[in-house]
């Protein structure tokens, strides 16, 4: 399951967004449970053909597409993770198809409704999965989106697939794990260490369709950036120092996606492993 698109963008964004997707089921599951999605929200006036001297007018009227990146990882050890993961993204894709009428761009005025709008969508998501398969012990998933309306991302985060960005030969994670493990380190009951050993960071703290706290923030974003989503398939198996390497050599983001993948499969490949790269890179020539 891959998709990848080229852009060119308005103005006010990079003169080039490069980006790709890919998901594989790794070496020892039967099943894939992580799904993925890369959309675009468009409401703008484009001029096509005009005889008039000032069209400014129409550039007042034109806004930047807003894209959307999103990872969802099926909660292990619970029926139908796979479910879960497919029915939060189909259902995230479903509103926000809905709302990108709506879409007005992010003037500041109006950049917390846009806000809200995306976080509508995963609490959709949330209601839909207890709605069908119940509260108790149903099937849940992760959920990372980011979408981008150039130079603001906009995180929403549920559980412990992430989003980093690559700067200047540095990566740097922008979302927190919602694990057990975390948690536990977080108010003071032990170490990483203790966590690790009971076990804690297996257990999701939060997941879409259970307990579920989503966190949502913002992250500025500069020219020649690299924007990387996963799943922990990826995260599991290959540290960081080695995604840093692989992101700043890649010529493209499907050639980062495939080097991610395969790196994963290399460090063992034990979990199913999606990755969502964009690249913001000023056009050539």
């Amino acid at each position: 399951m891959q998709t990848r698109a080229d852009a060119d963008v308005p103005a006010l964004a990079p003169p080039r967004l490069d980006y790709y997707g890919a998901s594989h089921v790794g070496k020892v599951r039967e099943r894939n449970e992580d799904h993925f999605a890369i959309m675009a929200l468009q409401h703008s006036a484009r001029l096509l053909l005009t005889n008039l001297d000032d069209t400014g007018m129409v550039q007042r009227l034109s806004r930047p597409d807003a894209h959307v990146f999103m990872a969802a990882d099926g909660v292990g050890g619970l029926a139908g993770g796979e479910e879960a993961s497919r029915l939060a993204v189909g259902t995230i894709m479903e509103y926000l198809s809905e709302a990108a009428s709506c879409y007005r761009g992010t003037d500041v005025g109006q950049e917390q409704e846009f806000m809200d709008r995306l976080s509508a969508g995963v609490e959709r998501a949330h209601r839909r999965l207890i709605e069908t398969y119940g509260a108790e012990r149903g099937p849940a998933t992760t959920l990372t989106m980011v979408t981008l309306v150039w130079p603001r991302a906009y995180v929403v985060h549920v559980g412990d697939s992430r989003g980093y960005v690559l700067r200047r030969g540095r990566l740097r994670q922008f979302t927190a794990d919602q694990t057990m493990g975390d948690l536990y380190v977080n108010i003071g009951r032990g170490s990483e260490v203790q966590a690790e050993k009971l076990g804690l960071y297996n257990i999701l703290s939060s997941a879409v369709g259970t307990d579920m706290a989503p966190v949502v923030g913002v992250v500025d974003l500069e020219p020649d950036d690299v924007l990387l989503v996963c799943t922990d398939g990826l995260t599991n198996h290959v540290p960081d120092a080695r995604i840093t390497e692989l992101l700043a050599a890649a010529p493209d983001a499907e050639s980062a996606c495939r080097e991610l993948v395969d790196a994963a499969l290399a460090g063992g490949g034990r979990d199913n492993v999606t990755v969502i790269v964009a690249r913001f890179a000023p056009a050539s020539g």
